[in-house]
């Protein structure tokens, strides 16, 4: 069973779990598994998260709306954050990793100096429980775009195999929160939903250490696209 996280006339916030693949791959994906548990209801997916990747998921309740998410998302109006875990602390501990998207073997994707296909990705750290704790904001969406940017930080992903992670149940990166204007009302959400290492003490210390009221982002001129 999915936890809605928010119920609004024209969207839904839902929790998804890791290991749901939005793809009908070996049986049925996020959405129709929504639908099978909500079959009165009309969804449209307006964006997506890795089949490893727990948390927030914003799905449309009309076609109408979801061009208007469609539209927010392009003018980068949707601020979300991230959480990741690493058993490596990383080059840097902070700040921004930029770089060309370029596809690699087997589906991967690698990160170069150029500025095709450019991937921004903004960050915090700090040690937590014998792991390095991320806190990501993408200025960019492109795929698999956090756990490139975390490779080549030299911190990758704990238990994301395919970007070198050390091997773990899951692959601990997490869609923590999402805020955006809606017709005038502003919608912030949370995903405090435990799932392994993701516990109530771990974003306990997530709220502590990183109040977005005492964080400074750093500057960019780089317009942010989904």
């Amino acid at each position: 069973m999915y936890e809605i996280l928010l119920r609004h006339p024209d969207f839904w916030v839902v929790h998804k779990p890791a290991g749901v693949s939005f793809h009908s791959e070996s049986g049925l994906g996020f959405i129709e598994l929504l639908r099978q548990q909500y079959p009165d209801g009309n969804f449209w997916p307006v964006h997506r998260l890795d089949k490893m990747t727990s948390g927030l998921v914003i799905v449309a309740t009309s076609a109408e709306a979801a061009a208007l998410f469609g539209q927010l998302f392009s003018a980068g109006q949707i601020e979300k954050r991230y959480l990741a875990l690493s058993k490596r602390k990383g080059k840097k501990k902070q700040g921004t990793i930029q770089g060309g998207m370029q596809p690699g073997r087997n589906g991967n994707w690698l990160l170069d100096q150029s500025s095709q296909n450019l991937a921004c990705t903004q960050f915090f750290s700090c040690a937590f429980n014998g792991v390095r704790l991320f806190y990501l904001r993408p200025i960019t969406g492109k795929t698999h775009q956090l756990r490139v940017a975390l490779k080549s930080n030299s911190s990758p992903i704990l238990g994301d195999a395919r970007y070198g992670g050390e091997a773990a149940e899951r692959g601990y990166l997490h869609a923590y929160s999402v805020s955006f204007d809606w017709q005038g009302d502003s919608i912030n959400v949370i995903s405090r939903v435990p799932d392994g290492r993701f516990d109530s003490a771990l974003f306990d210390h997530v709220a502590t250490h990183f109040n977005e009221a005492e964080l400074t982002w750093p500057q960019t001129k780089l317009s942010k696209v989904e």
